[in-house]
């Protein structure tokens, strides 16, 4: 599918942070069991994500196919929205679990119009039905919680159901899955599941090596504090 850029400058005219300020008080944490799959769980938590049994494209989408990239774990969509900017030919899906977030997105996503750009409050643990195979063109999974303590590894979401779905999501042939963090035993964490998986041809940045994407607030963030970003790109042959 061919796409047409749109300039930084534009894109900043339409989203910044100085137009759409970012809640001052927000608790950045919810409930640990939000990042557990459902079935796993003894007693679902009031405050659990929905489940996501099916999205009807048509009605979420101007052009309304299937969602070309998806952005796990999307936060205040920084980059889920620029990344629509300046891609507007695709159509873009973040999820997030924490709902203060997805508010923040919709409110955009309203007041802005953007008709490629769908937003849901959703825990991945849960796998990604919804999606079809072999219809994704790019994945993104930018800084997660780490979950430093052993005890809690288990809330971490990528994991090899993960890491199988979506395999299955992306386009055959070219289907890229981009990563990154800023703690470095969690990008050996990612590569121990990817390579036991074996199944995508792996590209390991050198530490803060560029890529083409847009940057994200988080990752301009840790540049600035001096400290190193891993990146990884996965492509599905």
């Amino acid at each position: 599918m061919s796409q047409r850029i749109i300039p930084n400058d534009a894109i900043s005219e339409v989203f910044n942070l100085v137009k759409y300020p970012l809640p001052r008080r927000f608790r950045h944490h919810i409930s640990p069991n939000a990042y557990i799959a459902l079935d796993k769980l003894k007693e679902i938590p009031p405050s659990y994500p929905p489940l996501i049994e099916s999205i009807d494209w048509a009605k979420e989408f101007a052009k309304g196919h299937t969602p070309d990239t998806l952005d796990i774990g999307c936060g205040f969509g920084a980059f889920l929205i620029k990344n629509s900017l300046s891609k507007p030919t695709y159509n873009h899906l973040g999820l997030e679990v924490r709902e203060v977030p997805v508010d923040y997105i919709q409110n955009v996503i309203n007041t802005e119009k953007l008709t490629n750009l769908l937003v849901r409050r959703y825990s991945v643990a849960n796998g990604l039905k919804f999606i079809a195979d072999d219809s994704i063109s790019e994945i993104y999974y930018f800084f997660p919680d780490p979950w430093y303590k052993n005890k809690h590894i288990k809330r971490r979401a990528f994991n090899m159901e993960l890491i199988a779905e979506c395999f299955r999501i992306l386009k055959r042939n070219g289907g890229k899955f981009y990563i990154q963090t800023d703690v470095e035993f969690v990008n050996e964490w990612h590569l121990e599941i990817i390579k036991q998986f074996g199944k995508f041809n792996i590209e390991q940045l050198k530490p803060n090596e560029a890529w083409h994407l847009t940057s994200t607030n988080q990752e301009e963030t840790v540049l600035k504090r001096g400290f190193d970003i891993f990146r990884l790109v996965l492509e599905k042959v």
